[in-house]
């Protein structure tokens, strides 16, 4: 008989003959029994869009028969009309989803949800950025479609579903600071994500970032060994924190300029590499390659000499092949030097002796 392996378990989370907890059970008693990290798969941070062609082309089948759907509606005029998308998009979920197991379908679906309910608000100029930014009824869209999306994922467990939930928080908090600060124009300037100009939206940024961030550790912890759903959605909501925290911290540092406000860039993407060793999530380190760039290159290249940025791509990119293929064995390395904290041990697993 050949041996269960960690994509069995998670074929048996999905099918939904054993829960994220049951099967992180098992894994955590058979690395106890074989002792180490030995036990765990290469693997650490899965990561999936389709599962085959089949996928992609059920997708394209739905893509088209969505948008027709909305041109119809369209036709027809009024905002009410895309309210019968929902049940319809359901309709495939029920099918695509629970009983097929399909991720992009699944995806597509969820955008398709979020879509409806927006344009049941806001009509189809949700295509229009300016547009939105200026209805009185935004905020409220964002809500009820944040509830729906909640809705949807409790039924269907796309774990999609948390990366457009955030998006709808981080557009009614930016919303909301742009309500409190109407001079700035949020399409204008780099200096409204500026933590030292006092920017509301910069806040609002800094505290989403947070938020996501919680989420997605929350989410984490609950499957460790990420062998279902919930570490998916946590992947989500990571790739929605990391920018927000990275990008606002370190722009606020890069515009202080050098000496002190190119150390404080350096201590911030520092710091930003050990979370995202500790928490296991490349997102963090990824968030901050472009301020890696730009540091690496005022420290050694020549503005004078174009070559020099051909040094510093090199450089960069040998150091993030090494950090990539030594992942683990740093993780590991950091993770034995800190100390005891509360939800250590329900981070992701690591070799302890």
């Amino acid at each position: 008989m050949s041996e269960i392996t960690k994509d069995d378990l998670r074929a048996a989370v999905a099918a939904g003959h054993l829960s994220e907890a049951q099967a992180a059970s098992v894994m955590a008693l058979a690395a106890n029994r074989i002792s180490g990290r030995a036990a765990l798969p290469a693997e650490d941070e899965p990561f999936e869009l389709f599962r085959g062609f089949a996928e992609i082309f059920v997708t394209v089948g739905l893509a088209i028969l969505i948008a027709g759907t909305f041109g119809f509606l369209l036709f027809l005029g009024g905002n009410g009309g895309y309210v019968f998308l929902i049940p319809l998009t359901a309709l495939f979920a029920e099918y695509f989803t629970r009983k097929r197991r399909m991720v992009l379908p699944s995806i597509l679906l969820t955008v398709t949800l979020a879509g409806a309910v927006l344009a049941s608000f806001l009509g189809i100029p949700i295509l229009s950025i300016r547009f939105v930014a200026q209805d009185p009824s935004l905020n409220l869209a964002l809500g009820v479609t944040a509830l729906a999306l909640i809705a949807w994922f409790l039924r269907y467990r796309v774990p999609f579903s948390m990366f457009l939930v955030g998006l709808c928080v981080l557009a009614i908090l930016l919303n909301l600071a742009k309500g409190l600060g109407p001079d700035v124009e949020m399409a204008q300037t780099i200096d409204m994500f500026d933590l030292a100009q006092g920017s509301p939206i910069s806040l609002a940024m800094l505290l989403f970032g947070f938020l996501a961030l919680a989420g997605g550790i929350w989410f984490d912890m609950r499957d460790p060994h990420r062998l279902g759903r919930q570490s998916a959605s946590g992947f989500w909501l990571h790739v929605l924190a990391a920018p927000a925290l990275v990008n606002t911290v370190a722009l606020t540092f890069y515009k202080m300029g050098p000496g002190t406000g190119y150390g404080f860039l350096l201590l911030a993407l520092i710091v930003a590499a050990a979370l995202a060793l500790i928490i296991d999530r490349r997102s963090f380190f990824t968030a901050g390659i472009g301020y890696m760039i730009f540091l690496s290159f005022y420290a050694f290249g020549d503005a004078a000499d174009p070559r020099s940025w051909w040094v510093v791509l090199i450089l960069i990119g040998l150091a993030l092949t090494a950090l990539g293929s030594f992942w683990t064995e740093l993780r590991t390395r950091l993770m034995r030097l800190l100390p005891q904290f509360p939800g250590k041990s329900r981070l992701p697993p690591y070799v302890t002796e």
